[in-house]
């Protein structure tokens, strides 16, 4: 058996549509309308390892949610391969249902004016469960999402922080392998977005279920995820472990500049240093390290401003994603 749940090999999807030609006349626009086609995915690869946590991130447009429509075998590739769990999306669409789970932040699952016990119940029946099968397996999800205080209310009475951890609950009744992720914590305060992330964490150790994320909250990256993939144009440009995202892509580094009393001025920089912020306390420089180093900044820094304490850190994840998309922009 595979070591892999996800193998994706050379997939592409393109896309034709009617354009209208300006410079031709109405009627030939009608009768005979222009073709236009664009490939939302080009050629993509990589295979995602049973229990991986993965985060599939790109800007808006990139190609992310057509990728996970093929995955999961609501659309058809143009060309290449996808194989889930051993499976051929586009010919076991149903069969692969039941292996895998699906959570989207803006679209709820749950049936709104029930107790959630009857959207848990109703699942279990639609992936043909049996009722001791349910009735245990729900015993477990309330225990493990912590659901006990708010199971028997209407669904739509919910909070926001409740109501997805009851959408992840959910989408778990069925034991999938592989649950797919999207943009999961939007709108959670940062409790409820902790308390959601340690729980896919948790079920990720004790069930072995892969993670397959989306989301542009960096938090949700860094939290849950040990591998990240970053498409965009449609095309995989960065395929490495987390930690080693802002390693590869470090263009800066932040410099924070404690007062000794008080910065009285704030002078012109040497080139490479730009302020990032100032006030009479506290001074953050951004560095540029392809046109100057770490320790010549230092030095540079040192003869401008009379310090107390110095800190030294790379730039957060976020800034490091937003390099990785201008660098490849620059490319085109």
């Amino acid at each position: 058996m595979s070591s892999n749940s996800i193998i994706v090999s050379n997939l592409t999807k393109k896309f034709s549509f009617s354009a209208r030609n300006e410079s031709s006349g109405w009627l030939k626009n009608l009768f005979s309308p222009e073709k236009k086609e664009i490939i939302a995915v080009n050629n993509i690869s990589f295979s995602v390892k049973h229990g991986e946590r993965i985060a599939f991130i790109g800007p808006n447009g990139a190609g992310k949610s057509t990728t996970i429509k093929m995955l999961t075998g609501i659309l058809f590739p143009t060309s290449g391969n996808v194989n889930i769990l051993g499976l051929d999306p586009t010919k076991n669409r149903k069969k692969l249902a039941y292996q895998i789970g699906t959570v989207f932040g803006q679209r709820s699952q749950l049936l709104p004016n029930l107790p959630l016990t009857d959207s848990l119940e109703f699942f279990g029946v639609m992936y043909d469960m049996s009722e001791k099968e349910i009735k245990t397996r729900i015993t477990e999800l309330i225990e493990l999402f912590d659901l006990d205080s708010f199971i028997t209310q209407p669904v739509r009475k919910l909070s926001l922080g409740q109501r997805m951890r009851a959408e992840v609950a959910a989408s778990l009744i069925h034991k999938p392998k592989i649950i797919l992720l999207d943009e999961p914590t939007i709108g959670l305060d940062v409790v409820a977005k902790k308390a959601l992330r340690d729980l896919l964490l948790k079920i990720n150790k004790e069930e072995n279920t892969t993670i397959f994320l989306t989301s542009h909250d960096v938090g949700d990256i860094e939290s849950l995820c040990e591998r990240t993939i970053v498409i965009n144009h449609g095309e995989v440009i960065k395929d490495l472990p987390t930690e080693d995202l802002s390693k590869t892509f470090i263009y800066e580094k932040y410099i924070d500049l404690v007062a000794k009393t008080s910065f009285e001025n704030f002078p012109e920089l040497p080139k490479g240093i730009t302020y990032s912020s100032k006030d009479k306390n506290k001074i953050t420089v951004i560095v540029d390290i392809k046109t100057i180093s770490v320790q010549n900044s230092l030095k540079e820094l040192l003869t401008l401003f009379e310090v107390e304490d110095i800190d030294v850190y790379n730039a957060d994840l976020e800034t490091v994603i937003r390099h990785i998309y201008e660098k490849d922009s620059q490319k085109l």
